[in-house]
């Protein structure tokens, strides 16, 4: 059955109970961007550190008290021309040397008692300034980065799998009480290697909140508004990374950030107890047949969008018994998992260009974000810049994708994308500071357009039968672009030029393959993997009038009117089985049909007729 066709208008449509719904599916994007960004801001270095002095390492004759005067400071700790103190090396003093150290030989050691730290940006102390991850233990914090967006990558292939065959609620049910349970346990992280395993199911159960809610928020709207709810999702992910400076600021060390953080998922877990603020999607109840759990539903639906079922004609007959029409009594529940993929053409093209062209759009933002760090060394300037060109992006979707299209928007995106990236390759030493801050800006705002475009437009042209697994693939390869970065770090951006000319390749390369994507803008939704396979590809701009469908265009139907067969067959079924009829036909006394050898008998035989 065609679910927005025959059946989302019957329970109300997008009425007052789906607006409710879509809006409490909102808070999770809160929560789930609380602690995927605050991952910035335990791994944050500070600005400035050094090693403490150790008294072993000086004379006698020194005067210990005075170890924080910067005076005593240059001849404790070797000063660097271009960097100020040195972070990791200490001077040690030959025993026998005496104050103030005049022609004295003195050798260089690394730091023995720890690391002195100032103050940085937001907290006080963090995951590098509690176990000292600085030095040679630097490694360290791009590896737990990494293996942060590993558990997301893992998250995105299982539990949006687990979303296409449990369902987005219990999906989302049991990813809000695992997130909020590790989440509890990372404050009592002990060591480096507890939190960065720690960090790591975290974001494995957090990327099941996220995509359970994504997907549900998508199948309980109407084409017109599939846009700007997914929006006003982003939207309070942006508020979220808004209110995290000065989240940090109050809390001041990470245990309890991360425990601030934790709170939303906590609040979460009452939508297991009232399980209508979070329902179960009929849309994906339709598309695995699940009858008796998609009528409950439906009823629900449109009981509480005020339009009653049990107010036709023949009670509760109409909708309710065509499906059983449509599926039969003794149907089973038919459920599909992302590998059917290998029997798909379309869908298989779709979600591997969608995946690289989202892969892209995250992957390239390192090269934009790092030249704001070289125009200002200031944390909070490149923070905020990267946070308000992110808003600035959806609101830059918000308003053209509805009116110029899907594809066209992505194609625009990846062309300024690549177009800033190959201008800043080739012309950065010889242009002037504020021009490269521009380019810099400009893409990093269509890059992010990239990649909330890519995930909306994968959305909506999968089937719904396999809609999490294949959505939680395309993420996955976006997890694979934010952990590039990493990656450079960890060998200390030795290749970030060839990073930057991959990804500028990749944008110009992605060009090509947008153009070979359907266009979803005022289509349904496909739910069957036919429907995902009968996507076509329209012209790229097409006038304000394109009435063309998603799908193929189908045979004209006949005149049958299967909803008014439907009220037939029930009003009929309701005559049948009656009790009290106004009038019984009896049988007759003896059979009507005569033998042979009754055939002479007189032809005005009487008949017996009680009427009643």
């Amino acid at each position: 059955m065609d679910y927005e066709a025959k059946i989302f208008p019957h329970t109300g449509g997008y009425g007052r109970y789906n607006r409710i719904v879509v809006v409490f599916s909102w808070f999770p994007s809160l929560a789930v961007a609380l602690n995927l960004f605050s991952d910035v801001f335990y791994t944050l270095i500070p600005d400035s550190y050094h090693c403490k002095p150790d008294p072993v390492l000086l004379p006698s004759t020194f005067p210990l008290t005075n170890f924080s005067e910067p005076a005593h400071l240059n001849l404790i700790i070797p000063w660097l021309n271009d960097s100020g103190f040195s972070h990791c090396e200490l001077y040690k003093y030959p025993p026998n040397s005496s104050y103030p150290f005049k022609n004295v030989t003195r050798e260089t050691v690394p730091c023995t008692q720890g690391w002195e730290y100032a103050v940085g940006a937001g907290l006080q102390s963090n995951y590098v300034t509690e176990w000292n991850l600085v030095c040679n233990d630097y490694w360290k914090i791009p590896l737990q980065h990494i293996c942060f967006m590993t558990g997301w990558i893992l998250g995105y292939v299982f539990l949006g799998t687990l979303c296409d065959w449990w369902g987005r609620r219990r999906c989302f049910l049991l990813s809000v009480g695992l997130s909020s349970a590790l989440g509890v346990v990372v404050c009592l992280s002990s060591s480096a290697v507890v939190f960065l395993l720690l960090r790591l199911c975290q974001g494995t159960t957090l990327a099941g909140v996220f995509v359970s809610t994504y997907i549900a928020r998508l199948e309980l709207c109407d084409p017109p508004h599939r846009l700007m709810v997914t929006m006003i999702g982003s939207f309070f992910a942006v508020f979220a990374e808004l209110l995290l400076p000065g989240v940090a600021v109050l809390c001041r060390d990470w245990p309890v950030l991360q425990a601030v953080a934790t709170l939303p998922l906590l609040l979460l877990l009452s939508y297991w107890c009232c399980a209508s603020l979070f329902p179960e999607s009929p849309r994906w109840l339709l598309a695995t047949v699940q009858v008796p759990q998609l009528k409950r539903s439906l009823q629900e639906f449109s009981k509480r969008n005020g339009i009653c079922l049990q107010d036709e004609m023949f009670p509760g007959e109409t909708l309710l018994s065509e499906i059983d029409l449509v599926y039969g009594e003794d149907c089973r529940p038919q459920y599909r998992s992302v590998l059917e993929l290998r029997r798909t053409r379309v869908i298989w093209k779709n979600c591997l260009i969608l995946s690289f062209t989202l892969f892209i759009g995250t992957g390239i933002q390192y090269c934009f974000t790092r030249n704001l760090h070289s125009y200002s060394g200031n944390f909070y300037f490149s923070y905020f810049l990267r946070v308000i060109t992110g808003a600035v992006a959806c609101i830059f979707v918000c308003l053209s994708v509805n009116r110029l299209g899907r594809r066209a928007m992505l194609l625009l995106s990846a062309i300024i994308t690549g177009l800033s990236s190959l201008l800043l390759l080739a012309l950065t030493p010889y242009l002037q500071g504020p021009l490269v801050l521009v380019l810099s800006l400009l893409g990093l705002l269509f890059s992010q357009a990239l990649a909330m475009l890519s995930a909306f437009f994968a959305s909506e042209v999968m089937p719904t039968v396999i809609r999490g697994g294949c959505l939680g693939l395309v993420l996955a390869l976006g997890c694979v672009g934010m952990a590039a970065s990493s990656l450079m770090e960890l060998q200390n951006n030795s290749g970030y030029f060839l990073h930057h000319v991959i990804f500028a390749s990749f944008a110009v390369l992605s060009v090509l393959c947008i153009m070979l994507l359907p266009e979803s803008k005022r289509k349904q939704l496909p739910d069957s993997l036919k429907e995902g396979e009968n996507q076509r590809r329209p012209p790229l701009f097409m006038s304000q009038t394109d009435s063309l469908p998603l799908l193929r265009t189908r045979a004209p139907l006949s005149e049958y009117n299967p909803t008014n067969y439907s009220r037939l067959v029930s009003a009929t079924r309701k005559m049948l089985t009656k009790d009290t009829l106004p009038y019984r036909i009896a049988v007759p006394t003896h059979s009507p049909l005569l033998s042979d050898s009754e055939s002479q008998e007189p032809e005005n035989e009487n008949l017996t007729e009680v009427v009643s």
